[in-house]
């Protein structure tokens, strides 16, 4: 499809996309949304826990949300659509990948930016288990690569899902990686380097054969940590090849269902290659929009409603 045109223009100060997104991740609080936990097992042994939230009358429309690295169903990029989409007639559900719901997860391994047979369980257990007949996907950074994976890595998707936004994907994880690693993302990357070392210390304590104090000690950047937890633990011989196998760029060709992909271009977090230009042109199903700011995860708008909020909801309302 053509390039489409962003709107977005966000306050003089949220130009900046160090501002933006930090402001977003630190300071942005949502509240109204009462949400109900359901805790699915998976076929692995492992669970899932998912946050739901309802519109005020039954409706037969639900949108699945995805949260990106170490977030969880409660950060406010999560709980903004949730009720958003609840005011719109569109249930909701927040879904807390593996050890992000606020207690560790059974197995050793956890989550990553591919782990699309999850997402597959999650929408499984909802046609199996609710009577939606229209089912939307937004995802988050990681969760939006993983929404990308899921629908090109396939021949077909269940007829219930109807249609996706993926908002700042990382669609190159080793470029992504690269970006992550420069000095001016630092912050960001010390960030999530804490939480993920943290988690990965209470799995020393779980599983203490499964990786020594002295690798653990010597991650010191988070390709270390995907050199020596992420691949060793979902099967891939190191960092490259598991950002090889899962980055969503190769897959976007594929896709069949209508999907949206917002990725700012002041997005400090993305190469060049997460702006998959020439895979748009090329698709009828694959509608890009590179507003020149909005940072990573930042899109502020007025009245605490973010633009990519509103637009996933313009999206899904013009494609199903």
């Amino acid at each position: 499809m053509p390039i489409l045109q962003a709107t977005y223009k966000p306050f003089f100060l949220f130009k900046n996309g160090f501002i933006a997104t930090v402001y977003s991740g630190l300071c942005r609080r949502v509240n109204g949304v009462t949400q109900k936990r359901e805790r699915i097992n998976l076929q692995d042994g492992d669970f899932l826990d998912l946050d739901w939230s309802y519109t005020e009358e039954k409706t037969d429309k639900l949108i699945i949300l995805l949260h990106g690295l170490e977030g969880d169903g409660q950060r406010p990029y999560m709980l903004g659509a949730a009720k958003l989409f609840n005011k719109n007639n569109v249930d909701a559900v927040c879904v807390n990948f593996r050890g992000c719901s606020g207690e560790d997860n059974v197995l050793f391994k956890s989550y990553h930016s591919g782990a699309t047979e999850d997402l597959d369980e999650v929408i499984q257990h909802v046609i199996a288990t609710k009577s939606y007949s229209e089912i939307y996907l937004k995802g988050i950074s990681l969760g939006a690569n993983m929404i990308l994976k899921y629908l090109g890595e396939r021949d077909t998707v269940p007829n219930e899902v109807k249609a996706a936004v993926t908002i700042s994907v990382p669609c190159s994880l080793s470029g992504s990686s690269l970006e992550l690693h420069k000095l001016h993302n630092a912050p960001y990357a010390i960030r999530f380097l804490k939480h993920l070392k943290g988690r990965l210390a209470l799995k020393l304590e779980k599983f203490p054969n499964t990786l020594s104090r002295k690798e653990f000690n010597g991650i010191k950047t988070l390709k270390d940590f995907d050199d020596v937890y992420t691949s060793k633990a979902h099967g891939f011989k190191d960092a490259e090849d598991y950002y090889e196998t899962c980055s969503s760029l190769q897959f976007i060709p594929n896709i069949k269902v209508s999907t949206l992909i917002i990725n700012a271009l002041n997005d400090s977090f993305l190469s060049p290659e997460c702006y998959p230009v020439k895979e748009a042109k090329q698709s009828s199903n694959i509608f890009l929009e590179m507003p020149n700011h909005g940072g990573h995860v930042a899109f502020i708008d007025k009245q605490n409603v973010y633009y990519n909020e509103k637009r996933a909801l313009e999206f899904i309302t013009e494609h199903t």
